[in-house]
């Protein structure tokens, strides 16, 4: 296998290759450069012939997307083949995929880009390169095809994977001239389709991997059996913080099945076994004593009032400023003025993916393979390397779909270098690792919690003349990524209330505006939770807009259409979701509205709630969502996206909830960490209004107008403001 000689794998250090893997984060996008495909290397990848990186054609016309983002049920693993059988002009019925491993990648200058998918990237971040795979490859098919027939190859055309000359009429299948295709020199001028002119992209085809998962042939993580495999079950100290003191292995080594007790690292123990219900047994059973350690008595109580005194710090970061919000909100309250204040507050949230964490490796004294659903391939071979004590060179990741992501599988490898240390300790032999529902949501990368005192000051026209937003919490980037911070301000705090940025920015125009974040950090590890940061922002904004538009004794929508004047994006999604519920229309009786906007993850996005109140409970009746993504791939997957965002906002805002009492996490199932119910679920209208001129997300940004949209029905269904969730632990009237 040819190796071009600045990426041999001896030239890049662990560390090195585990910050280059970092290119992509959460809600954070660094300056990251894609090569081009260049010259193809290496045709001996297991299949042959491959015409470029991106695209293996076989001789029976079977073409082979190869896909370099994870596939977790959001459906990127399908957008980027449409996008790729778009420029190829491929038959879209012959066409699979597969993930290229992030070994090959290296090995290859990185030719596949970014392995990361989060923050609702996987198609907006590698949409350009990978279209330009698919019209390369064409591209050098009609080249192949034009030289066997000795005609200029402008003579020639493609559709359908068939290749025409046009005058002759003659033609030539894809599989035909693969292999002469994958010997020629890639172009390097390549003109890419209008999305006007789209045939397979933006259409609404079914997703590629749908029969798999119904007929059972798609193979998880968690299902995955290896020759001689065995199976390990894993408990770490629970106190955040504590470590592991010690353990009687003798007490169950001669326990069915049991083969070894491994000390993992300096938290956890784990039991490898036959089984994993051996495994787990006898790990029950295991005597431990644990170092808890300096958190032990760390409990939300404390945790809430150092969020609290936050508030009212002289000390923060600024994220936005126009004017000068103090000194208009002191006029305003010294003249008498109508000034507002509010405080909300948002929990810790678990990822509580369906499937547990979980890797299976396989270690000898030269090689290290790992088996894994992760969110970033190079991210866990840089941690399997490291873990391994191995060249990165010398070990691979093979990666598996996911049964649930949400950001749990992105920048956190934990369960990676934990299968890597027990299997080094049986070298030879493949073990998988498996988490217990249990120790996933004890040891999870939590939403932090944040809280947020607004201040607003109106006029006697009722305009709003100052806004003062303060946001105390956690940041995320300092305890995950702390060369990302930005003297010492976490940016992403930020997220769709900044100024001006394509990735997120704040949709009101206010004279005089101050957004501003004091940094509070307990001992609980945070992390990149689907939607990040936008979730808590969408809520305190936009329920307070409302509070502040019955202050003014104004309608919520006209209120908010004049702050938007200069916003027409966040306007048009809006307007949308307005008129998608009959807003001018009076609803049934019993029933009320609500409405939410932001932007975030590139993407505007609007949501009109209608619900109802009847003896104390809530019902969601429907749910009208607008987003502006730019471009959309596939309208179906859109739209299931949007649904499925709602059902992760309003688990959240109805019953999402995180505490910690002695140094621990109090939930460790679903019985006490409760989502959304298929019957609670609303009626869900996705409308699609992409503007072009940009590519957002669409995994994310829905999600953070969910809890917004309600709450402010809930208000006008109730007369009460709710600013601390999740619901549940209020009474409603």
């Amino acid at each position: 296998m040819n190796v071009h000689p600045a990426h041999t794998p001896a030239s890049v250090s662990r560390r090195n290759f585990l910050v280059g893997s970092a290119a992509t984060l959460g809600g954070l996008s660094l300056g990251f450069h894609v090569p081009f495909a260049g010259p193809a290397l290496a045709q001996e990848t297991g299949i042959s012939p491959e015409i470029n990186a991106w695209v293996v054609v076989k001789p029976d016309d079977t073409i082979i997307i190869r896909i370099a983002r994870s596939e977790m049920g959001q459906g990127t693993l399908t957008g980027l083949a449409q996008l790729v059988v778009e420029e190829l002009e491929g038959d879209w019925s012959k066409v699979t995929t597969e993930y290229p491993p992030p070994g090959e990648n290296l090995r290859r200058d990185r030719v596949w880009g970014s392995y990361s998918t989060g923050g609702s990237r996987g198609i907006r971040d590698s949409h350009d390169y990978v279209r330009k795979g698919g019209a390369a490859a064409r591209q050098m098919l009609v080249a192949a095809a034009a030289a066997r027939w000795g005609v200029p190859a402008g003579e020639c055309t493609a559709a359908g994977s068939v290749i025409t000359h046009a005058p002759t009429g003659r033609t030539l299948r894809y599989g035909e001239v693969a292999e002469a295709a994958g010997r020629l020199t890639p172009p390097t001028e390549i003109t890419l389709k209008d999305p006007k002119d789209w045939k397979i992209a933006g259409k609404p085809l079914p997703r590629l991997d749908t029969l798999d998962k119904l007929t059972g042939k798609q193979i998880y993580g968690a299902d995955l059996t290896l020759p001689n495999m065995l199976n390990a079950a894993i408990k770490a100290c629970p106190v955040f913080g504590g470590t592991l003191a010690s353990f009687d292995a003798a007490a169950i080594e001669t326990m069915p099945g049991v083969k070894k007790v491994v000390r993992v690292d300096d938290r956890s123990v784990a039991v490898v076994a036959d089984t994993w219900w051996r495994a787990k047994t006898a790990l029950d059973a295991l005597p431990v004593t644990w170092e808890d350690g300096p958190n032990k008595d760390l409990s939300s109580t404390a945790i809430r009032q150092m969020l609290a005194e936050g508030l009212e710090a002289e000390d923060a970061f600024v994220g936005n400023r126009q004017g000068d919000a103090k000194a208009e909100l002191a006029r305003m309250a010294a003249a008498g003025g109508k000034v507002i204040t509010a405080t909300y507050a948002f929990p810790y949230q678990n990822h509580a993916t369906m499937e547990p964490m979980n890797a299976t490796a396989l270690w000898t004294a030269d090689k290290c393979e790992v088996w894994v659903p992760t969110q970033n391939g190079e991210a866990s071979l840089a941690a399997a390397a490291e873990a391994a004590g191995l060249p990165v060179g010398q070990c691979e990741i093979y990666k598996l779909h996911l049964g649930g992501g949400f950001g749990r599988r992105g920048n956190f490898q934990d369960y990676v270098r934990q299968s890597v240390s027990i299997a080094r300790q049986m070298p030879g032999t493949p073990v998988k690792l498996l988490w217990t529902r249990e120790e996933d949501m004890l040891h999870g990368a939590y939403h932090p919690t944040t809280q947020a005192k607004l201040t607003g000051a109106l006029d006697a026209d009722g305009n709003l003349t100052a806004l003062h937003l303060r946001i105390s919490g956690q940041s995320i980037l300092a305890a995950v990524r702390p060369e990302g911070m930005q003297g010492g301000m976490d940016p992403i705090v930020f997220q769709g209330l900044t100024q001006s940025a394509p990735e997120g920015h704040l949709g009101y125009t206010v004279p005089n505006l101050l957004v501003d974040h004091a940094m509070r950090n307990p001992p609980v590890t945070p992390g990149f939770w689907r939607g990040v940061n936008l979730n808590q922002n969408a809520i305190y904004v936009e329920c307070f807009i409302d509070e502040l538009a019955h202050a003014a004794g104004a309608e919520p929508l006209a209120f908010r259409r004049k702050l938007m004047a200069n916003h027409p994006k966040h306007l048009a999604v809006l307007d949308a979701a307005a008129d998608g519920i009959g807003w001018q229309t009076p609803p049934a009786p019993g029933r009320f509205r609500g409405l939410g906007q932001i932007m975030g993850f590139g993407s505007y996005v609007a949501a009109a709630a209608e619900v109802s109140v009847e003896d104390g409970e809530l019902k969601i009746h429907r749910i009208v969502a607008a987003t502006d993504p730019g471009h959309v791939v596939n309208p179906a997957q859109v739209e299931r996206q949007v649904e499925g965002s709602f059902v992760y906002g309003l688990s959240a805002c109805l019953y999402g909830e995180c505490t910690v009492a002695g140094g621990r996490m109090e939930q460790e199932n679903f019985d006490t960490y409760e989502v959304l119910r298929m019957a609670e679920m609303p009626a869900v209208e996705t409308i699609m209004l992409p503007s072009g001129g940009f590519w957002g997300g669409v995994g994310e940004p829905t999600i953070a107008v969910a809890a917004p949209a309600v709450l402010n029905a809930l208000f006008a269904a109730t007369g009460t403001r709710y600013r601390t969730l999740p619901l549940k632990n209020h009474e409603l009237s």
